[in-house]
């Protein structure tokens, strides 16, 4: 089959085009997906780059959670795997057998539905969708079958952004009626956090440039605020939020915004019920952010770290999906054949840049490609 390998650590010549790769067999409780779309994330590009360091910070290496390294070479990037059934494993109802899905992109540890300790996932511990097929556990291949969802729409909504945005919000409870800023609003997470802002009741702020304010208030932001100048950022806050501090921050920047960020909370404590919480799952912006810890003690700013989530969330993010409740943000697709370009155009993307792009096997091109490429 036609497939791209990651082959090592580095730049995008490290991602191999073949038409050679073996097709996976199902195993037991397995079903063999053909894939038609695959939706590209920030992950792939800092998996590939070595750009998850957790204890110096010059390491180059990916994750490690469970305490040994899981990404080994070569292997099959993507994660938010759309396709259809083609064969089934040992145990699977032949039934299946045509089902149109989407993936939950976990590679669980266990059985547990509440709590998810060593994130990975299927395209780093195990291959992904940057292929014409990919065996995957039959129970995490949910059904879609919205015929308003294109499969390239379908893979835009992919757990990969949308679980961790739910998880982003969850584990700082945030709840209806609170004000939450959303940083990186235009990204695949970002857009997932305005939409699952409005459908649990929050105020979602986005922090996003300029030109894409109509777009991101369209999608259901309260306000946009410009990223571009961060010199007056609280009083840009306190303009709309008529004086008010935020309650939450969805942090997917880090680096020296996130200090700023914090300031948008802790301005007035007077007026706040709730104390004020931090989720970061990214640092697009930088890896090291300087904050004073007597502002996080004194204030009593609850910090979360987050990386994916679990099985509960991502069957409740299906169901939405299902119910048409949630929303596809694509900006473009590209040929498999053509990973290593759509790699260059994620990082250089320009101003007109929001949602997800998707990447589709060239055998599905014309199908489930061709209607949303750039040109």
């Amino acid at each position: 089959m036609a497939a791209v390998q990651l082959v090592g650590h580095g730049g995008v010549d490290q991602l191999q085009y073949s038409t050679e790769v073996p097709v996976p067999q199902p195993g037991q409780g397995d079903v063999l997906v053909q894939v038609t779309a695959t939706a590209k994330n920030n992950t792939d590009r800092k998996a590939r780059e070595g750009l998850y360091p957790t204890k110096d910070k010059g390491d180059v290496t990916s994750f490690q959670m469970g305490g040994e390294a899981t990404l080994t070479f070569p292997r099959i990037q993507g994660a938010d795997i759309v396709g259809r059934v083609v064969a089934v494993g040992e145990g699977v109802s032949e039934s299946r057998i045509g089902e149109r899905g989407l993936l939950d992109f976990n590679l669980y540890p266990d059985d547990r539905r509440d709590i998810n300790l060593t994130p990975d996932y299927y395209g780093h511990g195990a291959d992904g969708g940057f292929a014409e097929y990919v065996a995957l556990p039959s129970d995490q291949f949910h059904r879609v079958d919205n015929p308003e969802l294109s499969d390239a729409e379908l893979a835009s909504m992919g757990m990969c952004s949308y679980q961790t945005a739910y998880h982003m919000l969850t584990v700082a409870g945030v709840a209806a009626g609170e004000r939450v800023l959303v940083s990186g609003a235009s990204g695949g997470v970002g857009t997932a956090l305005i939409q699952l802002c409005r459908i649990i009741g929050a105020i979602p702020y986005a922090l996003s440039q300029q030109d894409k304010a109509y777009a991101l208030l369209a999608l259901g932001a309260e306000a946009v605020l410009d990223r571009s100048d961060m010199s007056q950022f609280t009083e840009q806050v306190k303009a709309v939020t008529g004086g008010k501090p935020i309650d939450a921050v969805m942090d997917l920047v880090g680096g020296e915004m996130t200090d700023a960020f914090i300031d948008t909370m802790i301005f007035d404590m007077k007026q706040r019920s709730t104390y004020p919480r931090l989720s970061i799952a990214g640092a697009s912006s930088g890896n090291l952010s300087e904050i004073m810890w007597t502002r996080v003690y004194l204030y009593q700013v609850q910090v979360f770290g987050v990386s994916h989530g679990t099985r509960e969330e991502a069957e409740q993010l299906i169901a939405w999906i299902r119910e048409g409740a949630l929303k596809p943000v694509l900006h473009a697709a590209f040929p498999l054949s053509h990973l290593r370009e759509a790699e260059e155009y994620f990082v250089h993307r320009g101003s007109n840049y929001l949602g997800k792009i998707v990447i589709v096997p060239d055998s599905q091109w014309d199908t489930h490609g061709k209607p949303f490429a750039l040109t």
